[in-house]
């Protein structure tokens, strides 16, 4: 019998296959090596294939469409209240094929492989970020245990690289001077790669009318901008700009019951890297506002009442909610006219 809808459990090498006929009754349950899944798909007529957003997803998604087939991705923890009892290849791709014919499922937008390409660029910054962190606690550190040590900050770091590269200075052994050459070295790489992979995150952000209208809101900047045009494929996928805030993980987290509301801390749900970039945008923009009170009464009334970081979480909640109406709906960032006055 015709097959209708396909959940579809995929690995590194090993995929399970759920699939059902328009009666909801199973025709195939099987697992598939990696080399055989395109043979397999091609093979059938165009149907409804469901799967977990996670690694390798988008890929597979752009590749059975590709073949004529309706993809659907889903967030894992969606589906995970439809695996029956112990959790199993075939029990995830069965409750992958339940949930993705589900009315209320939300399905998460394909990526492009350009897309992506760009997501790549903010990734691969941040990992070398940490490298470099990493780097410098450690040059820090083992000059510390001699007894070499420099302010926080640049300045700080420059003297005792300083130090490093004087063969004159006889507070580091001779042992200890080249391991630490070895350290500069490598932080000299990673600042090299961070620039050139920063350079070409500028371009892409010139090169795109949607980063560059997210950036004009206060706080956000080039990287915010950029990072955000290349997760959000779609902004019209989000009901309303709050949505959009819940997504990253903005919003409190709720344990309500019996029509009283009870309400905790944010979240943290969703994107880190994204609700990062808005965070530290956020307390940017509040030392700015310290400095001219005049200018952001609202955050100046806030500042009164909460302390510095709760603001700053609704700040970024707010920016968030900005960056979503000027994707979905156009224009770019106005200042509100309480402020300008």
């Amino acid at each position: 019998m015709q097959i209708t809808t396909i959940g579809l459990d995929i690995a590194k090498n090993v995929f399970q296959v759920h699939g059902i006929d328009a009666a909801e009754k199973v025709v195939v349950r099987k697992q598939l090596r990696r080399g055989q899944v395109t043979k397999f798909f091609a093979a059938l007529p165009p149907c409804l294939v469901g799967m977990e957003a996670c690694a390798t997803a988008h890929y597979w998604a752009r590749e059975l469409r590709k073949l004529g087939h309706q993809v659907r991705l889903m967030p894992a923890k969606d589906v995970k209240a439809y695996v029956k009892r112990s959790k199993n290849d075939a029990a995830d791709a069965e409750a992958i094929c339940e949930a993705v014919r589900r009315p209320t499922m939300r399905f998460v937008e394909v990526k492009s492989a350009a897309q992506q390409g760009r997501l790549m660029q903010h990734r691969t910054r941040d990992l070398l970020l940490r490298q470099r962190t990493q780097v410098i606690n450690a040059l820090r550190a083992h000059m510390a245990e001699l007894g070499v040590v420099a302010a926080q900050g640049r300045e700080g770091l420059k003297s005792l690289l300083t130090i490093i590269a004087d063969e004159k200075d006889e507070r580091l052994p001779v042992d200890a001077r080249a391991s630490l050459i070895v350290l500069a070295a490598q932080l000299q790489a990673l600042q090299t790669m961070i620039g050139s992979i920063e350079k070409r995150i500028i371009v892409q952000h010139r090169a795109s009318e949607e980063s560059k209208r997210v950036a004009t809101v206060p706080g956000i900047g080039t990287l915010g901008a950029s990072a955000i045009t290349a997760t959000v494929t779609d902004a019209s996928a989000f009901r309303s700009g709050r949505d959009f805030a819940a997504w990253i993980g903005l919003v409190p987290r709720q344990d309500s019951t019996g029509g009283k509301p009870k309400l905790g801390p944010i979240s943290k749900q969703g994107d880190r890297y994204l609700r990062r970039i808005l965070v530290v945008g956020a307390h940017s923009v509040l030392r700015r506002a310290k400095q001219n009170p005049e200018k952001h009464p609202w955050l100046m009334q806030l500042l009164a009442r909460r302390p510095f970081k709760v603001v700053a979480i609704a700040l970024a909640n707010k920016m968030a909610r900005v960056a979503w109406a000027l994707l979905a709906r156009g224009g770019i960032y106005q200042v509100p006219r309480l402020a300008a006055a």
